[in-house]
């Protein structure tokens, strides 16, 4: 058999045309991966990075299936990282909370599945294990298969299924809170706006459940609380404290961040406030504030 002949053959431009378009194809499900492993977009956008590097110098004949290699790569480059920043983090000045996304300007971070994309299941994954972390991304965002999953970690399947058992029963355990339509929620965030606005200690008590947990993350940047408050009556008297201070001259309207509704805050045009809340039974279980300046840059201020 007459082999090809070098006009036949791809060029390197040609080759490297191509990489760019199956890479391009399938980055947004990379950064998905990533974000939701890390928690910020900066480290996601570090680790799609280093995959595109891996990738262009990789010998692209031997791969059967890019996609399943680069989710791969990313995937593993997020376990490591992940395994980095937890120690980076715990001497984070205050509660380190994730950095939102405006996914309403982003759609494809949230297109595949909108699982693991919520603030307060962010905030509760970082309690995982790197390895748990992963499994539960891969099932529960994008629905791999428990061998696959088991590949990409490099375990066995029957670890891969433990690895998403007890990563759910974690979240379960640790997230008391309920499913909340995004109209219910809308209302209860909106009520929540008008109260913390007038620092109405007795509307904001009626929204809060007993044992509401309020975290705040400036980052050491800018004033917060370094410390979880938490009841009722307590983060109540807190808002109330600082409301004229915090909210004059300010702005506030709902966005869609992380695929569900969420309070902005503005002041001259700039965002300086995110805030969202997790949900039980009982009212708001769950208030997030960041404040870290760095956090906001991928939150709009329309």
């Amino acid at each position: 058999m007459p082999q090809p002949d070098a006009s036949d053959r791809p060029s390197g431009d040609d080759d490297l045309a191509s990489a760019v378009a199956t890479f391009a194809e399938v980055r947004p499900r990379l950064f998905g991966i990533a974000y939701r492993m890390l928690g910020t977009v900066a480290d996601a956008e570090d680790i799609v990075q280093d995959t595109w590097l891996r990738w262009q110098a990789y010998d692209r004949s031997t791969v059967r299936e890019p996609a399943a290699f680069l989710a791969t790569a990313t995937t593993r480059l997020a376990m490591n990282a992940a395994t980095s920043a937890h120690a980076t983090r715990e001497t984070y000045i205050g509660p380190w909370l994730p950095e939102p996304v405006d996914t309403s300007q982003d759609p494809t971070l949230g297109a595949e599945r909108g699982e693991a994309l919520g603030f307060a299941v962010l905030v509760l994954l970082e309690k995982l294990s790197a390895a748990e972390r992963a499994a539960y991304v891969l099932r529960e965002a994008f629905d791999y298969p428990y061998a696959e999953i088991a590949r990409i970690v490099e375990t066995s399947e029957p670890a891969a299924r433990q690895l998403v058992s007890r990563a759910r029963k974690h979240l379960a355990a640790e997230r008391a809170s309920r499913v909340v339509a995004d109209e219910e929620r809308t209302r209860l965030l909106t009520a929540f706006m008008t109260a913390a606005e007038q620092g109405d200690m007795a509307a904001l008590e009626k929204l809060f459940a007993d044992d509401v947990v309020s975290l705040s993350d400036g980052g050491g940047v800018v004033r917060a609380t370094r410390i979880p408050v938490v009841g009722a009556v307590t983060v109540a008297k807190y808002i109330h404290a600082f409301a004229s201070r915090f909210w004059e001259g300010s702005a506030l309207h709902l966005a869609e961040l992380n695929g569900e509704p969420a309070i902005v805050a503005t002041r001259d045009g700039d965002v300086f406030a995110y805030v969202t809340a997790d949900f039980d039974g009982a009212g708001i279980h769950r208030l997030y504030w960041v404040l870290n300046p760095y956090k906001l840059g991928h939150v709009s201020a329309a």
